[in-house]
């Protein structure tokens, strides 16, 4: 007897690629999404020349602006590239024309600014990494302390490591609990940190004020300034500027 069961409907599943994007944004929740039935993985940039990524490699997108193929599922992933991606029209037009033909409109991290540069935030429950969450209501979203917000067909997540969160979130509404639970195992996320912590709530506050001091004020600063500065004139990101 042949098997007459129908193969899964395809599902196009888009990353924007930016210089500066931070790896694990893009690779966790990619990890889980290729195994999803039907799934086809695209990553898009403004050209083709490998992106630079936050870990001292680069990664090679699929695909430019121009030949990507309309996303079922849009996801943009955070970095600290993302506060001059704020900046740059031909970034920010990819993701709107993009998000009005998909199903589902996702991010990871910081990520979330260029959705509501993008004008897709406005009125929507949204969370993003910690210690940029104050910002949101600068793009008209109302911030929430979650590590996944789900808002229609919006989904927004916390940063890095949750995005391999969302990304089984998504695949669970998808293809049912089973399905998600399956790829969960395959990839063993299993997670059992070694310290406790990893978000304010719940980090010991001398840790947290340090790496704000450190890392985020200023981050933080920049990103502010990025969000209420206007859109620029698209230009190539080969230059290096």
């Amino acid at each position: 007897m042949t098997d007459t069961a129908a193969a899964p409907a395809a599902t196009t599943i888009v990353f924007l690629l930016i210089p500066g994007i931070t790896q694990l944004d893009f690779t966790a929740p990619a990890q889980a999404l290729c195994r999803m039935p039907g799934a086809l993985l695209v990553s898009a940039a403004a050209s083709r020349d490998p992106i630079a990524t936050d870990s001292g490699f680069s990664i090679l997108p699929t695909d430019d602006f121009a030949s990507c193929p309309q996303a079922d599922i849009l996801c943009v992933p955070g970095g600290h590239g993302v506060a001059e991606a704020l900046g740059d029209a031909a970034t920010i037009d990819f993701i709107a024309r993009q998000a009005a033909g998909a199903k589902w409109v996702t991010s990871v991290c910081t990520g979330a600014f260029l959705l509501g540069r993008a004008g897709l935030l406005t009125g929507k429950r949204a969370t993003t990494h910690w210690a940029y969450a104050h910002l949101l209501p600068l793009v008209g979203a109302e911030p929430v302390t979650a590590r996944i917000v789900e808002d229609g067909n919006l989904v927004t997540s916390g940063g890095v490591t949750s995005g391999l969160d969302f990304a089984l979130t998504l695949i669970g509404r998808l293809h049912g609990d089973a399905v998600a639970q399956a790829i969960q195992l395959a990839i063993e996320y299993d997670p059992a940190p070694p310290y406790i912590g990893g978000h304010p709530d719940r980090t010991p506050p001398a840790i947290t004020a340090g790496l704000k001091a450190r890392v985020y004020d200023a981050a933080a600063e920049r990103m502010e300034r990025a969000l209420i500065g206007p859109l620029g004139s698209s230009r190539s990101r080969s230059d290096g500027r």
